[in-house]
């Protein structure tokens, strides 16, 4: 994310973002018309031969040696996660088959196979252990076949390390936050402890690395190895999070760190992981660009709709996880940062993290009066426009009303 000229106030931000015309009033109004009543056609069917054997699929990726490292490794993949991610990146593969040959250069066709047969080391050298026990990744492997017509074998390939990130990302967020529950169910940590929970995750980093650079292209190497870097500096930003200094300016500037803060934890994964379909499917520079803008703006609005979902959720049953959860963790996302350009004796409770007795109940009760919900829902859904807009540069398909109805289900989900 390129970095800002010198910010101005929040209320000047969103007027740089939205037409001066538009009253976030008005924008309300728009965001209730672009939502359909029910989905334009469902993203899940037009992809659910691969959604569904997405889980599969990543265990014989990940497969240890260590029947311990297995299960709490492939812990996650068994819950019942969204799977957002992959899915994005199946549509968006599959509507970009779609683009004509005049927008593309030599689409990468190559087939891969779980374990590739030809690898830049020998097996013997990668697998090497000492001791007779069983090693999955000693194994042969069936050809690797994509099911999904115009899905290329290693744009599948790319959806299934996107969750694999992902996943080993929940593995550290979980030890770092001292989560609970997952996906309404007990957290990695809280199953298996702390130390499993950070090497099941560094474990399955080190598995995505490996079937990255099997996909042997430079350039989708370069953009999924950056997604890890930028997952650790978003949450280096989120760990930072607080200032000593509550005037004017440096509320302004809290709000740009927050939204650069929520590109590298959320965004950064699926804009680059959107891009790297792109390269992989040749298409040409331009069309390159709108795939990762995309994928940035869906990013931001569907992180920003979870920062108000954690105000809204009636109850952790119905979010996956406790909500009220951001506070709790002395964490100001959006609802608050509005509330903060009210009410400037917020600036004391951000500072402190909401650690005194009552400030967490006092900062959504600002939160309350200054509407700061509705007003991060109307940022959300500047957010869902940009990216709609995106789509528009791809030709009309299937597989692109599926990815527009997804956009719509990202900005009016409840969990």
């Amino acid at each position: 994310m390129h970095a800002s000229p010198r910010p101005l106030f929040i209320s000047r931000f969103l007027r740089r973002i939205f037409p001066r015309s538009e009253s976030l009033d008005e924008i309300h109004r728009i965001s209730q018309i672009v939502r359909p009543v029910k989905p334009l056609n469902d993203p899940f069917s037009i992809v659910s031969s691969e959604m569904s054997g997405l889980a599969g699929n990543i265990a014989k990726l990940v497969g240890s040696g260590h029947p311990s490292l297995n299960k709490v490794a492939n812990y996650y993949f068994k819950s019942q996660g969204k799977h957002i991610r992959p899915m994005i990146v199946l549509l968006l593969s599959k509507a970009m088959s779609e683009v004509p040959d005049s927008r593309r250069g030599e689409p990468d066709t190559s087939d891969v196979s779980y374990i590739a047969d030809e690898s830049l080391s020998p097996l013997k050298i990668l697998n090497e252990i000492p001791m007779p026990i069983l090693n999955p990744l000693s194994k042969p492997q069936e050809p690797f076949v994509s099911e999904i017509e115009g899905v290329l074998p290693k744009q599948r390939r790319l959806a299934e390390i996107v969750e694999m990130i992902h996943t080993a990302s929940l593995l550290h967020d979980d030890v770092i936050d001292n989560s609970s529950e997952r996906r309404s169910r007990p957290s990695g940590n809280s199953a298996f402890g702390n130390k499993m929970a950070i090497l099941a995750g560094d474990f399955l980093l080190g598995r995505a690395s490996v079937a990255i650079a099997r996909l042997r292209n430079a350039e989708v190497t370069e953009l999924m190895s950056t997604t890890i870097a930028n997952l650790v500096e978003g949450e280096f930003m989120q760990l930072k999070n607080t200032t000593d200094n509550t005037s004017e300016v440096v509320k302004n500037e809290y709000f740009q760190y927050y939204i650069h803060k929520t590109y590298l934890k959320t965004a950064s994964l699926m804009s680059k992981s959107c891009r790297s379909a792109a390269v992989l499917a040749g298409l040409d520079r331009d069309l390159v660009d709108h795939a990762y803008e995309f994928g940035k703006n869906l990013g931001l609005c569907f992180q920003i709709v979870d920062d108000c979902l954690d105000y809204t959720a009636a109850d952790k049953e119905q979010l996956g996880k406790p909500s009220g959860a951001d506070l709790k963790l002395g964490l100001a996302t959006a609802p608050v940062l509005y509330a903060w350009e009210q009410f400037p004796e917020l600036g004391t409770l951000i500072r402190r993290k909401f650690k005194a007795p009552g400030d967490i109940e006092l900062a959504r009760d600002y939160v309350k009066k200054a509407d700061g919900v509705q007003k991060t829902k109307n940022l959300a859904v500047h957010y869902h426009n940009a990216a709609l807009a995106e789509l528009d540069f791809f030709p009309p398909s299937e597989a692109l009303s599926g990815l527009k109805s997804l956009t719509h289900i990202m900005l009016s989900r409840e969990k």
